[in-house]
């Protein structure tokens, strides 16, 4: 097994007194200058322990499985919550939209806990106890700061500092653990420091199908395409080192199509794009990273017995660039220089002032839609005073594992075994 594998544990699992070591913290300029120094050798031990902890609570009750278990299918969704900030209109929406409520599973990522941007509450423990539901929350990162673009000038100060990713089930989750995924950037240098990286968090769910596995994930975006999928390729690599169980992926996978590692190799993605044609790129490459710029990424899923296709709503983009944007231009700010922004303008004014991306997608190996279902892409999800929930839109999918049968269009009492 993983050296990094780590069963859940109770909340206070999280607790850790770094906070007063910040403000020298946030002086070095490099992960390498903050490893040699004697504060890192003093914090250090402390610092990963946090970090490779994963929180696991058990909080469904057995009305909330009844009222599921003659179900014949696994209702998933993925969704990228943006810290959990508007956090009262993310759960009526969780709890009352048609298309979010009553899932079996989710995928949820960008979670805080003790992040003053998001009321310093544990976001993954309220949704799990408003919504009924087992949770595992794994850290991606401890946040020496209370974020970037608008999110530093949020009132209040952070308590615990840590962000990271969740999974959410009506039943049981065994075997629950993440492994890091490297960076892209240096978190430690740029506006915006923090200790840690993304995160892949595995378990395996005892839905009354069968057991399966689901994976939620967060790939890197300030990062190269190639860096992406070997991040992919270590969680795939990881899932062949366990006992085989059908199999989903889930999550903000940041297929943007641009390399981000640095302002510079974003600048010439956007130069290539224009001689590509904005309309082009656009139309038939934004929400289609699976065609070209990502495509080595899908290739590799599909190479490895991952299937994609049938589980999106391909070309639909799940997040949404709009020029009068000023939170998403301030944000961007902090990673583009100034001078291209009227270059940033003009390409989103050729195809009328917004574009979209695919960012959130679906694998699975071992599984397949339900019959008489698709894959759904949910957007224009507000509060009830019209703010946006997230940056990003959520995903559905309605599953069952290769080879279940139904029996007078009822569900079989057990999965058939997987081969």
């Amino acid at each position: 097994m993983d050296s990094n594998f780590s069963h859940g544990k109770p909340p206070n699992i999280l607790d850790h007194d770094l906070n007063r070591h910040f403000v020298e913290l946030l002086k070095f300029e490099s992960t390498q200058e903050m490893e040699a120094s004697d504060l890192w050798k003093e914090i250090r031990v402390e610092a990963q322990r946090v970090l490779d902890a994963v929180v696991a609570e058990e909080l469904a009750s057995e009305h909330v499985r009844d009222e599921s278990r003659r179900m014949n299918s696994i209702k998933a969704l993925a969704w990228n919550i943006e810290r959990g900030i508007v956090f009262d209109g993310i759960l009526d929406a969780l709890q009352n939209h048609t298309d979010l409520r009553d899932k079996d599973l989710l995928m949820l990522t960008e979670l805080d806990y003790g992040m003053a941007r998001s009321g310093n509450r544990f976001v993954a423990q309220e949704i799990a106890k408003a919504l009924n539901l087992n949770y595992a929350f794994a850290p991606v990162y401890i946040a020496l700061q209370k974020g970037s673009g608008v999110e530093s000038e949020m009132e209040g100060e952070n308590t615990k500092s840590i962000h990271g990713l969740a999974m959410f089930s009506k039943w049981p989750m065994r075997n629950v653990h993440a492994i890091p995924l490297p960076n892209g950037k240096d978190k430690m240098w740029g506006k915006e420091k923090r200790l840690g990286s993304l995160r892949a968090l595995f378990a395996d769910v005892e839905h009354p199908l069968g057991t399966s596995r689901a994976v939620t994930v967060h790939l890197d975006a300030h990062c190269s395409r190639a860096h992406r999928q070997m991040q992919m390729r270590l969680i795939l690599d990881h899932l062949d080192a366990l006992p085989k169980l059908p199999t989903l992926i889930g999550g903000d996978w940041n297929t943007t199509t641009f390399n981000s590692q640095s302002s510079t190799r974003a600048i010439m993605g956007y130069w290539r794009r224009v001689l590509m044609g904005p309309k082009n790129v656009a139309e038939n490459h934004l929400p289609h990273p699976e065609r070209f710029f990502e495509k080595p990424l899908f290739e590799m899923l599909e190479r490895r017995g991952y299937s994609f296709r049938d589980l999106n709503n391909i070309g639909q983009g799940t997040l949404h660039y709009h020029v009068e944007s000023i939170e998403k231009n301030t944000n961007l700010r902090d990673w583009v220089p100034e001078w291209c922004f009227p270059f940033i303008f003009w390409a989103a004014n050729r195809v009328g002032g917004s574009v979209s991306g695919r960012l959130d997608w679906f694998a699975g190996q071992g599984l397949e839609p339900a019959a008489g279902s698709e894959p759904k892409t949910i957007g224009d999800l507000v509060d009830s005073e019209g703010t946006p929930l997230s940056d990003h839109d959520a995903i559905t999918i309605d599953i069952v594992p290769t080879g279940y049968v139904r029996a007078g269009g009822h569900s079989a009492e057990q999965t058939l075994s997987y081969p």
